[in-house]
């Protein structure tokens, strides 16, 4: 199985080209203006969405922005998983600045800022999305090679390496993002704008094929990656003999476990709304109620994305000794 695991980093390397979606829609030319022989109306977001999200964004800029203070300024020599924690923090905080745009898009239930706005706050919640997941997934090859071959000499415990597939990632994660600057718009339906919504007849059928090809790459996956990892690293170390460092292999566990529950809890529920409303939008346009029940499950599962920035420096806390120690007494502010 090993040698298997060394090959996994190419899947970062996998990415449909930017012309994919541009071609994409060119074939969708014929789909109706948005508004046009509308069944199901659009209907307004909520204020719960609205108040859960200013609560995660409340919440994940405070501990995301003390994560990467201590990385920054109290941390002074970082190893490979350091790096990795660390790019995570960047990758949480992208989020940030598009979180109010959300905020007031549920709260008027159109989109008032423009097209620019609508193309980068898209932009941004899908690099967090894409680049969270693509961090979480090298933190468990990272962590199953330092503990499972903690003898063996291997790429991934050396600083050089780390640095050059955090520069690839952040790169795919670009080369993911810029085809929204050129084809994404806001459409007026009803006197209302709507920035990418489930009510866009003319992005929906593009959208549709561009996200189940991201999904298969982007979530589908790391995910299987990350399972494989953990339930080695698992039973690596459920066979150790650990009786006197019952602590070391329970915080073992733990990190494994909040690692699991930011893939499956925070990220599969999102990917799985947004692809149902598009299919009942697509090929059951006059069930409005499903559509509705779909269109509603979207914007509460888009909370617990937000949620994952909360969650993630939990693990920073049990992956690192360093990240612990700032909290002693008299190293608070490092």
């Amino acid at each position: 199985m090993a040698p298997v695991l060394y090959l996994i980093p190419s899947f970062l390397f996998l990415s449909p080209s930017p012309s994919l979606l541009v071609f994409i829609n060119s074939l969708c030319r014929h789909t109706p203006d948005s508004g046009a022989n509308e069944i199901c109306q659009p209907e307004q977001i909520g204020i719960l969405n609205s108040t859960l999200l200013s609560l995660a964004f409340v919440i994940g800029t405070i501990l995301n922005g003390a994560s990467l203070y201590i990385f920054w300024f109290c941390i002074r020599k970082w190893s490979p998983g350091l790096i990795l924690q660390f790019n995570l923090a960047l990758a949480d905080v992208l989020v940030t600045p598009s979180i109010p745009f959300m905020i007031a898009y549920s709260s008027l239930s159109y989109w008032p800022f423009g097209p620019f706005l609508c193309q980068l706050k898209l932009f941004l919640l899908k690099a967090n999305n894409f680049s969270s997941i693509y961090f979480l997934t090298l933190i468990s090859i990272h962590r199953y090679h330092m503990i499972v071959h903690c003898t063996t000499k291997t790429w991934f415990k050396e600083a050089w390496f780390i640095k050059l597939v955090c520069v690839v990632v952040w790169l795919l994660v670009l080369f993911q993002g810029i085809p929204f600057f050129f084809i994404l718009k806001t459409s007026e339906i009803n006197n209302a704008t709507q920035c990418l919504g489930i009510h866009q007849n003319d992005l929906l059928f593009s959208y549709f094929v561009w996200d189940m090809v991201m999904v298969s790459i982007g979530y589908i996956i790391p995910l299987i990656v990350s399972i494989i990892c953990y339930s080695l690293l698992s039973c690596f170390i459920v066979r150790l003999n650990l009786s006197k460092k019952r602590a070391a292999k329970m915080k073992a566990m733990w990190m494994i476990v909040i690692s699991l529950v930011v893939f499956i809890i925070c990220c599969l529920p999102i990917q799985v709304t947004r692809i149902t409303a598009v299919i009942v939008k697509l090929f059951y346009p006059e069930k409005c109620q499903l559509l509705y029940k779909m269109e509603n499950s979207y914007y509460m599962t888009l909370t617990l994305v937000n949620l994952n920035c909360c969650l993630d420096p939990l693990l920073y806390w049990f992956l690192s000794k360093k990240f612990q120690d700032t909290f002693h007494v008299g190293r608070t502010f490092c």
